[in-house]
């Protein structure tokens, strides 16, 4: 017998060999329908994996990542075996879930697949699905392995074994197909009932420019039709948020190859808002006790040396810049903290001086591949809304709290209201990855998690995914379309006051080493900004929106009352202008409506009799008459 401990902390005994669905069933049968895999002692498994010790299981069902993980790569599986089917001699490369749905690179020989070929194997998939055909897991050793990609003839399965070794090499099975997998899979294909493939892109072999480029096919499915429906309803309301397009069609930023590609250029429109985002965040740092500053974008090469930095971004960064003095290079800056720690080190500090809180909207550069560069979102130039605070150890968690305290004041201003604060901490499998002793990370994984609970944080928390030089709190922003954002981050970094030998002289007149908190509740303006449009469709709220209102006369006769109005609520502090083109009304008013201006205000005869306007507010439509104090009323009601 073997004893399993379930989530609840209840104990029960089953028998030598028992599976993650037989303990599914044994709890309720409605349990066992949904169960897709189950987590054991920490490491997800096949539902269908017999268990042979005392264990903690936990039941994953579609509810759970890990679960909808296991059920995207079971379906890439079943694509692979239904493009096998159709093309039989298709090879294979890798096919993982990501994080919303899959794909599989193959390899089609003369055949050129199209997006018209996606139909017939979507077709095929559903075909295969019904048959409820089980996952099988196959333990087999690497001569047998090879033997059957040899035979086969599948080049690129016989290339990812030569990696591995006996005792770590698994197949799977369903239907007429195997594969060479780790897992976990569902337990058997019927659990797929929607199915569909999205997209095709190429992908080289094993991200090698020089290899051969394979087509990838990307895909989603889900376990009940109304979800495929939803998620396609999504997609659609998302590529009319696409911050790419909006970001035209309401003149915010642009791109120019002249420039270069993944450096952005913010337009008057896009200025004027991010300089309100600046302004907004600016202010409220004063009040809790920032002090401004700025800094060049290059610094010397040595400086990015001694922080860590050129040997992480070095390599994959802009090249350094040489200056006619012989040996003397600069680089472009990748982050902030390195010229922060030299503001904080150009003189002798006291304890009575911490918390010291430095802010600066800097401007960094990171050469990102062309091929990842995606509109505001993923730039190669990009302005962080950075601070460093350094503090005692003993200010650690009070300062931690605090910036945990100001990103969600930031957040909940832009109406980013669903968010979930993850901790990230390093690998500890991977350490090279990173810089610092043992003890320095483990005083700073300590301060994040309890500060994070004191501060009442739901979180998650993620191994592998820290700085280089420290553990950080990253806020997972979920938007109106449902979809989880990466925007606020707060670390903190015991490594880089030691790397710089930053010092102050504590009340025993010894000296002491500060700790640094590195926090930046926008994350970057580029794509705070990207998501923000998404996030609200380019609808701002009336503080932040670039043009408040436009006046629109009737006609040409009513120009010089439409530009009073707009002298008049300009004065108040508004923003807006006149559209005083020689078109209809309505056209007018279609133009703007596609602008997204909150208020658009009609100006005619009667108007201009009684100091009034005629008021339509976007999506809303006809608002009726108003004298112009009261809309002025209105506004500012709603700039708070």
């Amino acid at each position: 017998m073997v004893k399993i401990t379930l989530p609840d902390g209840s104990v029960r005994e089953y028998p030598s060999g028992v599976t993650g669905l037989d303990i599914a069933r044994s709890i309720s049968e409605g349990l066992s329908r949904n169960v897709l895999a189950a987590k054991v002692n920490g490491e997800v498994w096949d539902a269908t994996r017999p268990i042979h010790q005392d264990a903690t299981v936990q039941l994953l069902t579609w509810n759970d990542k890990e679960g909808k993980s296991a059920f995207w790569h079971s379906s890439a599986h079943l694509m692979a075996e239904a493009l096998e089917s159709i093309l039989p001699g298709t090879k294979f490369g890798i096919g993982p879930p990501i994080e919303q749905g899959f794909y599989y690179d193959v390899d089609t020989g003369d055949r050129i697949l199209t997006p018209a070929d996606l139909s017939a194997i979507e077709t095929k998939m559903q075909e295969l699905a019904r048959q409820n055909n089980a996952y099988v897991r196959e333990d087999i050793s690497k001569a047998d392995a090879i033997r059957y990609f040899t035979e086969k003839g599948d080049q690129y399965k016989l290339e990812l074994l030569q990696d591995l070794e006996d005792g770590q090499i698994t197949f799977y099975h369903q239907g007429q197909f195997t594969d060479l997998c780790r897992g976990p899979h569902i337990p058997d294909t019927g659990f797929v009932k929607a199915v569909k493939l999205t997209a095709l892109a190429g992908a080289y072999w094993r991200g090698d420019e020089k290899r051969k480029q394979l087509t990838r096919i990307y895909g989603i499915t889900f376990p009940k039709q109304k979800e495929l429906t939803e998620y396609l309803t999504m997609i659609e309301e998302a590529k009319k948020r696409d911050h790419r397009k909006l970001g035209a069609e309401l003149d915010l930023f642009m791109f120019s190859d002249r420039v270069g590609a993944g450096l952005p250029i913010w337009l008057p429109k896009g200025t004027a808002l991010r300089s309100r985002l600046e302004d907004f965040l600016k202010a409220e740092q004063i009040k809790r006790g920032y002090q401004p500053v700025i800094t060049p974008h290059i610094g010397r090469k040595e400086l990015y040396v001694t922080s860590g930095h050129y040997a992480k971004y070095g390599k994959d960064s802009f090249q350094p810049i040489h200056t006619p003095s012989e040996g003397e290079e600069f680089l472009l800056k990748p982050m902030n903290c390195p010229h922060h720690c030299e503001i904080y080190g150009h003189k002798p500090r006291s304890y009575k001086e911490l918390p010291i809180r430095i802010a600066e909207f800097g401007t960094v550069y990171r050469y990102e591949q062309s091929g990842e560069l995606h509109g505001l979102t993923r730039v190669r130039g990009f302005t962080q809304d950075d601070a460093h605070l350094f503090c005692t150890p003993d200010q650690l968690k009070q300062e931690f709290i605090g910036v945990i305290d100001l990103t969600m004041f930031v957040l909940k201003k832009l109406g980013f209201n669903q968010f979930t604060a993850q901790i990230s901490l390093r690998d500890p499998d991977n350490k090279e990855k990173y810089i610092g002793s043992d003890e320095n990370w483990q005083k700073a994984e300590a301060a994040i998690i309890e500060a994070a609970a004191e501060a009442g944080l739901e979180t998650v928390t993620v191994l592998g995914e820290a700085a280089f030089y420290g553990p950080k709190l990253d806020f997972m922003v979920k938007d109106a379309l449902g979809r989880n954002w990466q925007l606020g981050t707060i670390q903190v970094d015991y490594n880089l006051p030691e790397r710089f030998k930053l010092e102050y002289i504590g009340a025993d007149n010894q000296a002491h080493q500060p700790v640094m908190i590195h926090r930046a509740p926008f994350g970057s303006m580029e794509r705070f900004v990207g998501v923000l449009i998404e996030h609200c469709g380019g609808n701002f709220p009336l503080w932040l929106s670039p043009e408040q209102f436009v006046v629109l006369p009737i006609s040409d006769k009513f120009n010089d009352y439409a530009h009073s109005v707009k002298t008049e609520l300009l004065a108040k502090g508004f923003r807006g202008w006149v559209d005083d083109r020689s078109e209809t009304i309505g056209k007018k008013i279609r133009d703007n409506e596609l602008k997204k201006i909150p208020y658009l205000l009609i100006v005619g005869e009667k108007e201009a009799d009684n100091h009034s306007i005629s008021l339509r507010e976007h999506g809303k439509g006809d608002q009726g008459a108003m004298t112009l104090d009261a809309f002025a009323e209105k506004l500012d009601a709603q700039m708070t």
